[in-house]
């Protein structure tokens, strides 16, 4: 191999190894910062079973004619805004973490304040 040849090739790996630098730094970074670390940690880990205790006494099924459903009494307009139907057409009809992954959505998307024993806390 000739001494052109090799400093093509080489100059070829270096270009390769800039743009996956390029590509993955940005994520790493990302990933390592303080800022990302922060904001994960920042977001208070939800008790839903005390918050179903003080909603539904803790009855994932509830389902007591007053327009809210399940253990975290979810109205059927959150219960469908969240993705709930996915699971079951009401949230008394699915289980406790359907329910919960469901809330955590819901929770994503407006905060806490759907729930009123959340808000207590």
């Amino acid at each position: 191999m000739s001494r052109h040849q090799d400093s093509r090739r080489t100059g070829k790996t270096a270009v390769r190894a800039l743009l996956l630098a390029a590509v993955t730094l940005p994520v790493v970074l990302f990933n390592a910062s303080g800022a990302h670390a922060a904001e994960l940690h920042s977001k208070p880990r939800a008790d839903w079973d005390a918050i179903a205790r003080c909603e539904s006494g803790g009855n994932w099924h509830a389902n007591t004619g007053n327009g809210h459903y399940g253990g975290l009494q979810f109205t059927q307009s959150s219960w469908r805004a969240a993705g709930g139907r996915r699971y079951a057409r009401r949230a008394d009809l699915a289980t406790k973490q359907q329910q919960i992954r469901t809330a955590r959505r819901l929770a994503s998307m407006q905060g806490m304040g759907a729930w009123t024993c959340a808000r207590r806390r």
